[in-house]
């Protein structure tokens, strides 16, 4: 029966190893997508053209989340 008894303390140690590799994973995923989005950015012919554009789509998001829009679903 002790088995079935595992306590959170136990569960913790044995998810954080998990858990540190692959938040190392996302953020090497994003650090590396963040690095080409700048060198793209760099190289392009209308760099505040491109910011504006994410900055503006962000708000966009923010602001329809805020106002609690939704997509229809099927």
């Amino acid at each position: 029966m002790r088995l079935l008894a595992v306590t959170d303390v136990e569960r913790w140690i044995v998810l954080l190893p998990a858990l540190i590799v692959g938040a190392g994973l996302v953020a090497g995923v994003l650090i590396l997508l963040g690095r080409a989005f700048a060198v793209t950015v760099r190289e392009s012919g209308h760099p505040r053209l491109i910011v504006a554009a994410v900055v503006g789509l962000a708000g966009a998001i923010v602001l329809l989340t805020f106002l609690g829009v939704e997509l229809p679903r099927e």
